[in-house]
């Protein structure tokens, strides 16, 4: 471990100071991402690099911000080994700062610039000479009447002059001539520049880019690709329902789905998801019971035990619906309407003995926002079983509870639900499936139809003898039925249990109900 350490510190260095020569960079593309219930969520990515025979080191940009390196898998070709390899934020400086040459090559441009400047005062003045003796010539040596005047002195003054004309235009052709040298060199320059910085790779300047540096022991050169996948905590997902029924036949429509949120650093654009109902954050340690001793009541290690129990519970998030318009165009994302379509067209679910995957066959924009995006996983249609649920010692009103019989096939976790009646948003609920009951039980919402009092009569309050008292409670429950259609209502109330000696409590009158002795609890089922 520690001879790994020291490889990778050393290559650090030698990055920081600019000493690996050969240095190659490209850029990744995100292929998958497999996201994890809870948090969590395993990115793969794709690269090729050209290389050359030796030692040298590939960066590789667009990686995400967070990786945990010690889950960092990457396949390359058998004539390449991985030395080491290192992960770094990194941030766009001036782009005369990436390379060292682009500062010489700016330098050059700048003389040449000079010289252009200096052969464009030449042509200007040898233009200005030309064009003086252009006017001379036409001014004094014709007529008004623009006739040649012929005598040897003219003659001789012309030739001087033509001949003048000539050496300043041969002037100009040769500053032209080296003008244009130095304008081609000025595009050269420039374009070994862009290619420069598009062989680079390296981030736009709005942003910070997650790099992965490795340095590699190649046998031969070749373009070669790169594949690797690592885990991050930035991202992951929770379930979230549509429960649609219809009071008619008592159909029920579950629409299971996938609120997806991640902040990696990276964009997913037109990335293939896969939504596992594993987490990786909870651990893979056996459980081992220890002897337990009792101890007084210590209130801060309670309250340290309920916060940590917290942690186990699914996060809530703010919901943003992701459609689709066809199977071969991109997602679009509409916030808070229902999806439109049916994602498990294009999805496979594969099972293992430790989780589900929902494979999905389409591509995804997720942006890098730490938003919640809603992704329709699949719909199930059942056939539920409805009664009415009233406790009136708690809550006056009842409420309608869907049973589904056998809903271990459905793959299902704990989330909220959107409940939805006869096309009517009735609320939220919470769809618990972590239970042992063969039934699952899901509330559907309270029915303002059914009228429910509970009120306690007034008794006489007798004592029997001296030293002990006996009081009478009565509570009277009406329950009123407005609907036009009967109903099953299951109704429970409760009466005490004491747990002294000196109190002895004594149920006189059931009022036909189902008894628990042991919790006090009364049932009723009207």
């Amino acid at each position: 471990m520690k001879k790994i350490f020291t490889i990778i510190s050393f290559l650090s260095v030698l990055y920081t100071q600019g000493q690996i020569k050969d240095t190659v960079f490209t850029k990744a593309t995100l292929t998958k991402a497999t996201v994890y219930y809870g948090y969590g969520a395993d990115l793969a990515h794709t690269a090729k690099a050209s290389i050359k025979t030796g030692m040298q080191q590939i960066v590789i940009s667009n990686v995400g911000f967070q990786p945990d390196l010690n889950t960092l898998q990457i396949s390359c070709p058998e004539n390449v080994t991985i030395m080491s390899y290192i992960h770094r934020i990194y941030t766009t400086p001036p782009i005369e700062n990436k390379n060292p040459n682009l500062q010489k090559y700016y330098d050059t441009i700048k003389q040449l610039q000079k010289q252009v400047a200096s052969i464009n005062n030449d042509i200007q003045i040898n233009e200005d000479q030309l064009r003086r003796i252009t006017s001379l010539i036409e001014n004094n040596f014709t007529t008004p009447d623009k006739k040649n005047i012929n005598s040897d002195e003219l003659m001789k003054l012309t030739n001087y002059y033509t001949e003048k004309v000539n050496v300043i235009k041969i002037k100009l052709f040769q500053f032209q001539l080296k003008r244009n040298e130095c304008n081609d060199k000025i595009n050269e320059i420039n374009q070994r520049i862009n290619d420069m910085v598009d062989n680079e790779n390296q981030p736009s300047p709005e942003g910070p880019t997650g790099q992965l540096i490795i340095q590699i022991l190649a046998k031969e050169g070749g373009s070669i690709n790169l594949d690797f996948n690592y885990f991050t905590r930035t991202a992951g997902w929770v379930p979230t329902y549509d429960i649609r029924v219809k009071s008619i036949d008592n159909s029920m429509k579950l629409v299971y789905k996938a609120l997806v949120t991640q902040n990696t650093g990276l964009n997913w654009n037109g990335v293939k998801l896969s939504l596992s109902t594993n987490n990786p954050n909870l651990g893979n340690n056996l459980p081992y019971l220890t002897p337990t001793y009792l101890q007084t009541y210590v209130p801060a290690i309670y309250s340290y035990t309920a916060t940590a129990a917290s942690y186990n519970q699914a996060p809530v998030m703010d919901e943003i619906v992701v459609t689709k318009s066809t199977a071969d165009q991109k997602l679009t994302l509409k916030k808070n309407i229902d999806a439109e379509g049916n994602v498990s067209d294009y999805m496979t679910l594969t099972e293992s003995q430790l989780n589900t995957n929902y494979e999905i066959d389409l591509p995804f924009d997720i942006p890098s926002d730490g938003i919640a995006y809603s992704v329709n996983i699949k719909e199930e249609k059942l056939t539920v079983q409805c009664q009415h649920f009233a406790v009136p010692k708690l809550d006056e009103d009842a409420f309608l509870l869907a049973k589904l019989a056998r809903w271990d096939s459905l793959s299902l976790l704990p989330g909220q639900a959107n409940i939805i009646m006869d096309n009517i948003y009735l609320g939220k609920s919470y769809l618990n499936p972590n239970t042992t009951e063969d039934t699952l039980q899901l509330s559907l919402g309270r029915d303002k139809r059914i009228a429910i009092d509970r009120k306690s009569v007034k008794e006489t309050k007798a004592i029997k003898k001296s030293d002990k008292k006996t009081e009478l409670y009565t509570q009277e429950i009406t329950i009123r039925n407005n609907k036009k259609q009967e109903i099953q209502l299951e109704l429970k109330d409760q009466y005490p249990i004491s747990k002294v000696t000196e109190v002895e409590v004594t149920l006189n009158d059931d009022g036909k109900a189902t008894v628990d002795a042991e919790t006090g609890m009364l049932t009723w089922n009207i």
